[in-house]
């Protein structure tokens, strides 16, 4: 299994702007690009990396603000995060792709696939192509959305002092809260999870990305509207233990996405991708590559 340090020596940096990105790349086949949750990093993928890149060209980067790229004090926008994704794979030249999307992530993708059903042009030319969506747990309705008590006084005034006195031992209480009972993150788990969040000074800008919760609402129309409207296969694999956006946000995808593909998976919590790796992995496949 890859270490993050090792995970970290083999990926490389995409400029955007002033600001250093960081990706991964590997494999060969169809593009396909992995975008991670808050509040961790690309490194949330590397269970299924390698089994990936037996069927696809696999790109994955971290987010501005997150894990290795640069963590600039500023308004973070969702809008910004998609254009830093579509502005990479126009520089890796990628024609057409896939996307696997989670939390944070499905936000940023639903933004992409806005931007896709409405053919929206990047500079003179057209965007990478959009060619599927699968989304692992994240709150894609506003309304169902139910974030931990240390996110919403993050979201207050407070939010900047919550940020500095967060420890180590707060995140592993956290995760152990939205882990399944019996997929309980390790020890590694969180050491590596707070090594990414904690990465060049990261926990200035705790505050400063958690407000995209409050874009959610903001952008609701736009952005639930994009899941309904597509004519893009999509699909979302959800474990449905997850206390933020589990068996009831599934329930409320089921009411407003026309013809929903869903695959539920009982007793995973938030972070399906590290809980139930091999089973995401077989139901990914299944979907994309039918």
């Amino acid at each position: 299994m890859m270490t993050l340090k090792a995970w970290q020596s083999t990926g490389d940096f995409f400029t955007y702007g002033k600001h250093r990105i960081f990706y991964k790349k590997a494999g060969q086949g169809p593009a396909l690009l992995l975008l991670h949750g808050f509040p961790t990093a690309s490194w949330d993928w590397h269970l299924i990396w390698q089994p990936l890149q037996k069927h696809f060209t696999v790109f994955t980067l971290d987010l501005l603000g997150f894990g290795f790229s640069d963590k600039p004090k500023q308004n973070y926008l969702i809008h910004q995060q998609a254009d830093i994704v579509i502005a990479f794979l126009s520089d890796q030249k990628v024609v057409s792709y896939h996307l696997l999307a989670h939390d944070y992530g499905d936000t940023v993708a639903q933004e992409i696939l806005a931007r896709a059903n409405k053919g929206v042009k990047i500079k003179k030319n057209n965007a990478p192509k959009l060619l599927s969506l699968c989304l692992l747990n994240g709150g894609l309705f506003p309304e169902t959305h139910h974030p931990l008590l240390v996110q919403k006084v993050l979201m207050s005034p407070i939010g900047w002092l919550v940020a500095k006195l967060f420890t180590k031992k707060k995140l592993q209480q956290n995760l152990e809260g939205i882990f399944g009972s019996n997929t309980q993150p390790t020890r590694k788990n969180i050491t590596d999870f707070w090594t990414l969040m904690t990465h060049n000074q990261g926990k200035r800008v705790f505050h400063l990305l958690i407000r995209y919760m409050q874009q959610r609402k903001k952008y609701r129309s736009r952005w639930v509207g994009a899941l309904q409207q597509t004519l893009i296969p999509i699909q979302l694999i959800n474990g449905v233990a997850d206390p933020i956006s589990g068996a009831h946000m599934v329930d409320r995808y089921c009411e407003l996405i026309p013809q929903p593909n869903v695959v539920t998976l009982e007793d995973i919590g938030h972070y399906p991708q590290i809980e139930a790796p091999e089973v995401v992995l077989q139901h990914y496949l299944s979907f994309v590559l039918k």
